[in-house]
């Protein structure tokens, strides 16, 4: 049996994996000092040689340095090596209607299962451009809608088809590791997380406290550095559906903090509740210190980390969405206080749950992690588009999964679909209802047999969402770092 990879044999492995191109730039530096925590967090960046695609950033954190530089390196080689992929395959021109005919329903998604967003202008004659995958559990190939492959809109060779794409592309279902095993579960992982959680917190806050996990012993180290930072954490219950879904959020009364770090939120999903709560706190405490450096002030990152500061202002300001780029702007201007008055209904608690009543799952190895992930999604489909990349120290993989069916970005792109309708009738939420769409309430895309299950067409109001999200878009989607104080807005 061969050796474990450790953490820092895996982020040297990632590191080979993006190439050593002349010109080609990746700088690698510590983060932690941005908050007061002392939970390690390590960034990341990658720029080619001039004129190559395939720039990228990552963060990583962990209990210790060794994990925090393996995530870093590992999100960044998600990006990258996927972006590099992408960009030498050539997507199929064609409309669903015309794949249909041609492939039948088992060689192509039908983009309205993929979770459109409401009133969308797709129909199954719209021209689109599709990217293959692979059904993992047969291995055929399945066209999908470039959108919903690429990690963003750069990442699609030959740009948007006429009209634009269907929806914003996004970064979930991400995950890379020494195995394919290993890169889909933790894909299969990201899909679950934001499913469980797209309806259940943020301006959905239900409030539901998860009680024990100061004193467990999975999760009672992380808790008590936070609590000796002088944080009140929380963790909440969002979902049980297929995994622990939770998220972890504090309070923060010290006036001096950093006053991006007090809007931090840590997400996780696992098999495992205490694992979910652990790596949701270790999260936290990773984006109060990713916040902090990306959006807080300039000069502490010029005078902390001057090789990263003098390739940033070498380097071009991409693109940022003009929404989240106006929302945290807004969010760089105020204070503390105000921030975290902001954030306060994050905080509040409605019921409680013990974490020794959740479910519990031992440690598995990542092929029988995968096992039982698929086990509990029987009925969903699981689409891959794999890369792999031999290095001298091993074999890294990236993989983008796709499962028809799980929501996400619900009230930052308005995507919904049926599993989300139900849960959001369910609770009466004005957010939809069911009967003809008008005006701001816009129609939600359904299949003929979920309009069915449903009960007749429904809607989804857009203005309602807005309002709803309000002033914390920047807990949703969050524009290039540093481009609201490089800009100066």
């Amino acid at each position: 049996m061969n050796a474990p990879v450790t953490p820092h044999q895996m982020a040297d492995r990632y590191a080979e994996a993006l190439g050593a191109d002349a010109g080609a730039e990746l700088l690698e530096f510590d983060l932690t000092g941005f908050d007061r925590t002392g939970i390690p967090v390590t960034g990341t960046v990658w720029r080619p040689h001039p004129g190559a695609p395939g720039s990228g950033h990552g963060v990583g954190y962990g209990a210790d340095p060794a994990a925090a530089r393996r995530g870093a390196h590992g999100e960044l080689a998600e990006q990258v090596l996927l972006d590099r992929h992408l960009l030498t395959c050539a997507p199929v021109v064609a409309t669903f209607a015309e794949l249909l005919a041609a492939r039948g329903p088992g060689g192509v998604v039908d983009p309205v299962e993929l979770v459109l967003p409401a009133g969308s202008r797709y129909t199954p004659d719209l021209p689109l451009r599709w990217l293959p995958t692979r059904r993992w559990r047969t291995g055929e190939e399945v066209l999908v809608p470039a959108e919903f492959v690429a990690p963003h809109a750069g990442g699609v060779r030959g740009g948007p088809p006429p009209g634009g794409f269907l929806t914003t592309p996004i970064t979930n279902g991400m995950g890379a590791g020494d195995t394919l095993e290993r890169a889909v579960a933790h894909g299969i992982g990201e899909l679950l997380q934001r499913d469980g959680d797209t309806v259940s917190f943020r301006a959905l806050e239900e409030g539901v406290l998860v009680d024990g996990v100061a004193d467990h012993p999975a999760t009672a180290d992380v808790w008590a550095a936070l609590v000796a930072a002088g944080l009140e954490p929380q963790v909440k219950l969002d979902s049980t559906e297929f995994a622990v879904v939770v998220h972890a959020v504090a309070r923060d009364a010290d006036p001096e903090a950093a006053p991006m770090a007090v809007t931090a939120v840590g997400e996780a999903a696992a098999l495992d509740a205490a694992g979910a709560a652990r790596k949701a706190l270790l999260e936290l405490a990773s984006s109060r210190a990713r916040r902090a450096f990306a959006f807080g002030p300039l000069d502490p990152v010029r005078t902390r980390l001057r090789p990263y500061w003098a390739a940033e202002e070498r380097a071009p300001l991409p693109e940022s969405e003009p929404r989240a780029l106006e929302a945290m702007a807004d969010w760089t201007h105020r204070s503390g206080a105000e921030l975290s008055r902001l954030v306060e209904p994050l905080l509040r608690v409605t019921s409680h749950v013990a974490l020794g009543e959740l479910p519990t799952a031992p440690d598995r190895e990542p092929a029988d992690e995968l096992t039982e992930l698929l086990r509990r999604l029987d009925g969903f489909d699981v689409l891959v588009h794999a890369v792999a990349v031999e290095t001298s120290r091993g074999p890294v993989h990236v993989a983008k999964v796709l499962v028809p069916g799980l929501e996400v970005e619900t009230l930052s792109y308005h995507r919904i679909g049926e599993r989300v309708l139900r849960r959001l009738l369910d609770r009466g939420s004005p957010l939809v209802g069911l009967g003809e769409p008008a005006g701001a309430r816009r129609p939600v895309l359904l299949s003929a047999a979920a309009r069915e299950r449903i009960g007749g067409p429904a809607w989804f109001d857009v203005e309602v969402a807005d309002a709803t999200v309000g002033e914390l878009y920047p807990l949703y989607r969050e524009p290039v770092r540093h481009a609201p104080q490089r800009l100066d807005l």
